[in-house]
């Protein structure tokens, strides 16, 4: 993915308000240290500026709609990244396995090219947090998180902190910092304590019964009907559907994610005899 990939990228609600921000500041640097990736891009001899890509041309004077899937595509990403940095930098740590989760997210659902900017990306958001400080930089997090809530809908703001959570948890461990963290970015975005605390669990939801339960968001006294009830509910909230439109790799993840509630809904199931 070129500098134009991420640049270009950033349209709709990217384009002020404090992503921008931290946008200008964290992908500034990749007009200095790559404009000759840029090779496909020029300016009109009217002044618009416009872009070539794989063979697609475009014009920023109106968004044509490869051009608008990659803005709320290129959007989700930055956002990921935006949040992650905090979610990562919650213990007061960058753990080795949790930037290799990204890297690994980056380099198969991006390309290559992905892993080295997203990296640095990332690396100077840690500096552009630790400028700041840590209260001044939640701040921004908690401003992010309501721009973000007002432009993308529910399951896909589910599916953020989805990846936040298996970042967090790349480790092996979820330290009470980081579960403060994942919940403080989850109340910003609008998700239910009931819908975080399904995807901390997830992971366990098809082995242990009591996560099975945390899952669905209900507890082991619920009746039947309602077990049932709360799994026709996360299966619709949760349907890989709902996010299609941000491409196929988000869409995959989402898939699984879905298997993992119907292991669980199984786990209930059997343990119930339905």
């Amino acid at each position: 993915m070129g500098v134009g990939r991420w640049i270009g990228g950033f349209l709709g609600f990217m384009s002020g308000g404090p992503l921008g921000a931290l946008a200008g500041y964290a992908v500034g640097w990749l007009f200095e240290k790559g404009a000759e990736e840029f090779s496909g891009d020029h300016t009109n001899a009217n002044g618009t500026y416009s872009n070539t890509w794989e063979g697609n041309s475009y014009s920023y004077n109106g968004y044509s709609a490869q051009q608008q899937y990659e803005g709320q595509r290129n959007s989700f990403l930055f956002s990921l990244l935006v949040l992650a940095s905090y979610i990562i930098k919650a213990d007061g740590r960058v753990m080795h396995s949790e930037m290799d989760f990204v890297r690994s997210f980056l380099r198969r659902n991006f390309g290559e090219m992905a892993v080295h900017q997203g990296e640095q990306i990332l690396l100077r958001l840690f500096d552009r947090q630790k400028q700041m400080g840590s209260g001044a930089f939640q701040n921004t997090i908690r401003e992010a998180c309501a721009e973000i809530a007002q432009n993308i809908d529910y399951s896909q703001r589910l599916q953020l902190v989805n990846f936040l959570v298996l970042i967090a948890q790349a480790d092996g461990s979820v330290p009470q910092s980081e579960i403060e963290a994942l919940q403080f970015v989850a109340a910003n975005l609008g998700i239910s304590a009931e819908d975080l605390g399904s995807m901390l669990n997830l992971s366990s939801g098809g082995s242990s019964l009591d996560a099975a339960y945390k899952v669905l968001g209900i507890t082991a006294d619920a009746s039947d009907d309602e077990v049932k009830a709360a799994y026709r509910h996360m299966a619709l909230k949760h349907h890989p559907d709902r996010v299609a439109t941000l491409g196929d790799d988000v869409r995959k993840a989402a898939e699984k994610k879905f298997q993992e509630i119907n292991a669980a809904k199984e786990t209930i199931y059997k343990a119930r005899g339905l």
